[in-house]
């Protein structure tokens, strides 16, 4: 099994986190070598991988992390929106945060605008980003102090390899991960195409319910969230639906 192990870090590398690369290294059993490694890693043949990414279609060979990897245990909500987003959706991240942080893990991608407030709205609590580079990258830069802290007494997740740079087609790959660690989603605010929207997508295959906070009738650039309750998701008007969760 150790050998296993190493070979799906050798792989990771060699492949740049490419999963389909990796699967075809495992599966043609190519020579690899023995590397050590500056950050702690968990490969899917580990007891200490969560069971939570196991029911995934196509669950990580490896993840790389700083921080507490036990948070990926806890029963955890999803937080997502628009990167560009609104000053009012900033107000309700923290509104959304801050009444459910005390029960739940607050779990979102470690970018701009909704992320970051969630995150950072949860440092007193526990949560977790999951980020689509390589795990000693910081990305974005206006982040830096978040990660950080979040790096020190939180958990940042990548399946991505030191050095990988934040490739556009990593972060909707990445959502799953979001998805799957998640009891429910909730959507602050998102435009009608989005990353968000392919959060969403990732939830309702997994069963997982998506909760969306309304956008007002005269605010065209933020449509996502209405159409999702259009289309069947969960309206949340007050934070205290949240307890019903």
């Amino acid at each position: 099994m150790n050998h296993l192990r190493e070979a799906i870090l050798y792989y990771s590398i060699q492949s740049m986190g490419d999963w389909s690369k990796i699967a075809k290294a495992i599966h043609n059993k190519e020579t690899f070598k023995t590397i050590e490694y500056p950050f702690p890693y968990i490969t899917i043949i580990d007891k200490e991988y969560p069971e939570a990414f196991k029911k995934l279609r196509y669950p990580p060979w490896i993840l790389f992390y700083q921080g507490n990897l036990s948070l990926l245990n806890q029963e955890s909500i999803g937080i997502v929106g628009s990167r560009q987003c609104s000053n009012q959706a900033l107000i309700n991240t923290k509104r959304v945060v801050n009444h459910i942080k005390s029960n739940y893990c607050v779990v979102s991608g470690l970018a701009k605008g909704v992320d970051a407030m969630a995150h950072q709205c949860a440092l007193d609590c526990y949560t977790i980003g999951i980020i689509g580079c390589g795990i000693d990258r910081i990305y974005p830069k206006c982040n830096e102090s978040l990660f950080a802290q979040m790096k020190e007494k939180q958990l940042i997740v990548s399946e991505y390899p030191m050095g990988v740079p934040p490739y556009a087609k990593n972060f909707p790959w990445r959502n799953r991960l979001i998805a799957a660690c998640s009891k429910a989603l909730v959507v602050i605010e998102a435009k009608e195409k989005s990353g968000t929207m392919l959060t969403v997508n990732e939830c309702l295959e997994l069963s997982i319910p998506v909760y969306c906070l309304p956008t007002a009738f005269e605010n065209r650039e933020y449509l996502g969230c209405n159409s999702l309750i259009y289309n069947g998701a969960y309206i949340l008007f007050d934070e205290k639906m949240l307890d019903d969760i």
